[in-house]
């Protein structure tokens, strides 16, 4: 007897099958017929699935997205201060675990940028939510351990606005040189002026 599968893990599949490809091309130089090459079906079977390349894209994001999660999870717990914590959260931008997700979410952003609509903008409010709770999270853990200040909570909205930029900056210019170091450093001077002083 033939197996089931559902519409949303041929989704999935599809998509995953055509990460490489992503990865390594600009959405716009892959063509459906690359895509149903890869993934190893009709190109009109794609179109059952998925609107368009964007649509992929998109597909792609949340399953790295929620995969990456999983890892940051139990790194952060594992980490036994607030600063390793949140140095763990920013290891999105330099890991190598994290390649290929920064790889396509570069793709997301462009199309983000350059075609809005309300399911991106939903999907990138939802991330940028629970991300931020997370933090608020971590930082309110080392608040009550009496690690930090109390002030930390506010910064949190800036170390979002930093990360967000480094991402940029890193992605369109040669200025930033080490990454790691650059966050690390940030993230250092951050915590050097937020630990409670005995």
């Amino acid at each position: 007897m033939a197996c089931c599968v559902s519409k949303t893990q041929k989704r999935t599949d599809i998509a995953l099958a055509c990460k490489e490809l992503f990865v390594k091309h600009h959405h716009s130089d892959i063509t459906m017929s690359q895509i149903a090459l890869t993934a190893g079906i009709g190109k009109g079977t794609i179109y059952e699935y998925f609107a368009n390349k964007e649509d992929i894209v998109f597909e792609l994001v949340a399953i790295l997205m929620a995969e990456s999660n999983v890892r940051k999870q139990e790194k952060v717990k594992n980490a036994t201060s607030t600063k390793e914590k949140i140095k763990v959260f920013f290891e999105f931008f330099y890991d190598e675990e994290s390649s290929d997700l920064r790889s396509i979410y570069k793709e997301f952003m462009s199309i983000s940028l350059l075609n809005p609509n309300q399911k991106i903008m939903d999907f990138q409010t939802n991330c940028h939510h629970n991300y931020k709770q997370w933090v608020m999270q971590i930082m309110q853990e080392g608040v009550d351990k009496g690690e930090v200040i109390p002030q930390s909570l506010h910064l949190i909205q800036g170390m979002f606005t930093f990360g967000t930029g480094i991402f940029i900056t890193n992605a369109i210019t040669t200025t930033v040189i080490d990454i790691e170091q650059e966050v690390n450093n940030f993230i250092d001077a951050i915590f050097a002026l937020l630990t409670k002083q005995n």
